[in-house]
């Protein structure tokens, strides 16, 4: 319920503010706060977050020569490893691997060909939706799937997350019941 006396727009430009504040860029920023169904709380956090994102490899050579013609100028290098280490990012490392847990001059980023509790991507798909977000199109597993996924991995760094997930599960069920 809506506190009276508070205009749509006013909450709109609240909304905008706090994501401007944030890093949202001024675009980015008005469109999402026009729309009520982004958490609000839930995006400024993850901006304030260290950037991390993970991604399946499925690999046919144009997909690998074009990964690694998008993450050469980033300085891709093996998270963990010692400083000097030889490392090259090409086709022939890609190929002769099967997980990269890296670091890059824009953020850390996990790439694997198997996920724990997951597997392959063949097996991921058909627990993925399709999504649009930065004028880009693609899939990522289920909330429910991406639960079960971190609950398989049983690293600790993964608890905290899962409960948060496991918060947003609710709510959304809560408030689109099935």
């Amino acid at each position: 319920m809506r506190p009276t006396g508070i205009e749509e727009e006013q909450v709109v430009a609240w909304r905008r503010e706090r994501l401007a504040e944030a890093g949202f860029s001024l675009p980015l920023a008005a469109r999402v706060a026009s729309d009520p169904c982004y958490d609000l709380h839930a995006l400024i956090e993850l901006v304030e977050r260290p950037l991390s994102a993970t991604f399946n490899i499925k690999s046919p050579d144009a997909q690998i020569d074009r990964l690694v013609a998008a993450l050469t100028p980033h300085q891709p290098y093996l998270r963990g490893a010692p400083p000097g280490l030889p490392f090259h990012w090409d086709r022939p490392t890609i190929q002769a691997g099967l997980n990269f847990t890296l670091t890059t001059a824009i953020g850390d980023l996990d790439l694997l060909g198997e996920v724990s509790g997951g597997g392959s991507y063949d097996e991921l798909i058909p627990f993925t939706q399709g999504v649009s977000a930065f004028g880009f199109s693609f899939r990522v597993v289920t909330l429910e799937r991406l639960i079960q996924l971190k609950r398989a991995a049983g690293r600790p760094k993964d608890f905290e997350i899962i409960a948060e997930l496991q918060a947003l599960l609710e709510e959304r069920n809560r408030l689109e019941p099935r």
